[in-house]
């Protein structure tokens, strides 16, 4: 074993650490593949109240865009907010260059809701809490989506 190196576990790594470790891998992948443009997409949505009912957390990078987080409030779900939410982000990404989208949702969150969007599954891990399914999908944007 190599003793010339310390390790250690933490739940708490300093902004620095992090942006190192970050860097490192991106210098790494842009040798091959060239640098990601990774840019935050983000769509807040309000209500009459200026209140957040809603929103996406995303970014676009390597010509994909990436929904990390879609939320809706109870009250506004079902009268088409969340298929808006999409189309802008979409069209945004599609805007910026990106050729594809993904995003991954749990059997008990909006699996129905991304495959009637155009979205389809690319794999799944099974139990990823138990009792649960975790899917990821992906779909190709075109200058119509949405």
């Amino acid at each position: 074993m190599d003793t010339s190196y310390h390790f250690y576990v933490t739940d708490d790594a300093t902004p620095s650490d992090r942006d190192t470790i970050e860097r490192g891998l991106e210098a790494f992948n842009t040798r091959f593949i060239g640098e990601d443009n990774y840019k935050p997409l983000y769509i807040v949505m309000r209500n009459k109240q200026s209140e957040i009912v809603g929103g996406l957390l995303g970014a676009t990078y390597w010509k994909w865009l990436y929904v990390r987080i879609m939320w809706i409030d109870e009250a506004a779900r079902g009268k088409g907010n969340g298929k808006r939410m999409m189309a802008m982000a979409e069209q945004e990404a599609y805007a910026r260059g990106c050729c594809n989208a993904h995003v991954d949702t749990f059997d008990f969150q909006a699996l129905g809701f991304y495959n009637k969007l155009g979205y389809s599954v690319w794999g799944r891990l099974e139990d990823f809490t138990p009792g649960y399914t975790r899917y990821f999908l992906k779909k190709a944007l075109t200058d119509n989506n949405g």
